[in-house]
């Protein structure tokens, strides 16, 4: 008897690649969708008995695609068919599939569903939704809980998502050099905010969180399509980086525990290794990109074995690097807390209030800049920021971090003068 759980993990390995080449197949995301749905109701019906096919990916496709022609028999579409020598079952399709699989192009099915996920037309909120639904294969009740929305709006919002997909016309044809680099930026950028819906929830136990692991599966699937794309191996070694701090960024009452007051035994070492091999590896190809970059900055906070021990120089040029390959007020930021360890808060704030008219309503921009007046004993525009950026927090870990900035601010402006 095939173990249940094995199944779950198989069917959940094999989605990308049934379904993008279901998608290639029916040029329709719903079709191609409902068609895998089957195969996994299928495959859930006899694998534990009969046992798993020598291929189970071949195999999800070839009883998809079967599926999928019926369904649309039934429902007299007025879409074409393919011609009859595809779906004929004269031969073994099965196994003409798995043998096919392993010299086509699947890669760029893949890529192409993860493109049409992140397509321009669509919100970062959209897009994100998209691909955790399709690519993923999460149910819409677990995405709009993470979410914090209901299900029928969270519905709604994929559905609109399709719809947009579907009238933007996405071609189906092998994308070439050009337009294969371009999805790959794309989809990395998608797969990096994925990431950061689940980061910034802090908490492991939030159903959001879980959406930095598997923004991690996704990259550990692109980094198998292209094992030899540097930022690829970048954008990897920089999530496995960030979240290999997840169990020392709050302390037993919930509350944010900053980078440089964590306990860094509580990090997750092997996942460190693992992201500076990566990152080892991308640097050798002489390609920096952002994502390599901002690992390397990570990195640098990695192998510091205190918070003292940070080689702050060498983020501060990295910083100025990453500005003129990505020039972003963000990054700008950034930078201001390498130059706040390097040079005082005085020159740190003035390259923040540089960006008070790009930033004014990010969290981070208030909070920093709350930090460095405090440094200089401004308190009451001190305070004034911190308020600020309570009202843009985004999670209650964030706002109480400030409310406890401001706590202390407060007891410091009561304490007498010491003479």
């Amino acid at each position: 008897m095939t173990d249940i759980a094995w199944i779950d993990v198989t069917l959940a390995s094999a989605r990308p690649k049934a379904l993008g080449a279901l998608l290639r197949y029916f040029r329709d995301l719903d079709i191609a969708e409902e068609a895998f749905q089957e195969a996994c109701l299928r495959a859930i019906r006899t694998w534990p008995d009969k046992g798993p096919p020598r291929d189970p990916t071949a195999w999800l496709i070839f009883v998809g695609r079967n599926s999928g022609i019926d369904a649309v028999r039934k429902q007299k579409r007025t879409q074409a068919l393919p011609d009859e020598e595809l779906i004929s079952d004269r031969e073994d399709a099965e196994s003409d599939i798995a043998e096919r699989l392993d010299e086509s192009n699947y890669r760029d099915d893949i890529l192409r569903l993860l493109f049409i996920c992140c397509h321009p037309d669509l919100p970062a909120t959209q897009q994100i939704a998209l691909a955790l639904r399709i690519v993923s294969g999460l149910s819409v009740q677990q995405i709009a809980k993470a979410f914090l929305v209901g299900e029928s709006a969270m519905e709604q919002r994929i559905t609109r998502a399709k719809a947009r997909v579907a009238k933007a016309g996405v071609p189906f044809e092998t994308p070439g050099p050009e337009e294969r680099a371009e999805r790959l930026t794309i989809v990395s950028t998608m797969i990096y905010l994925v990431f950061n819906e689940g980061y910034s929830q802090g908490d492991p136990k939030r159903d959001a969180a879980a959406f930095a692991d598997e923004a991690i599966r996704l990259g550990r699937l692109m980094l198998r399509i292209f094992p030899a794309e540097p930022e690829t191996m970048g954008l990897l070694a920089l999530m496995l980086l960030q979240i290999s701090r997840r169990d020392a960024r709050f302390d037993g009452n919930g509350e944010l525990v900053l980078l440089e007051d964590q306990d860094r035994g509580r990090w997750n070492h092997a996942l460190i290794n693992e992201a500076l091999n990566l990152l080892d590896k991308a640097i050798r190809h002489r390609q920096p990109g952002p994502y390599q970059l901002q690992a390397a900055i990570a990195a640098i906070h990695s192998r510091a074995k205190r918070a003292e021990d940070t080689d702050w120089e060498e983020i501060e040029i990295l910083y100025r690097v990453l500005e003129r390959v990505q020039p972003s007020p963000v990054i700008t930021l950034n930078r201001a807390v390498a130059v706040a360890k390097l040079k005082g808060p005085e020159e740190a704030l003035a390259l923040v209030d540089t960006l008070a008219e790009k930033l004014d309503g990010y969290f981070y921009f208030h909070g920093l800049r709350g930090g460095l007046l405090k440094q200089m004993g401004e308190v009451r525009r001190a305070r004034e920021s911190f308020d600020r950026a309570i009202a843009l927090a985004n999670s209650a870990a964030e706002a109480a971090h400030i409310r406890l900035q401001l706590d202390k601010l407060q007891n410091e402006q009561a304490m007498p003068a010491v003479r």
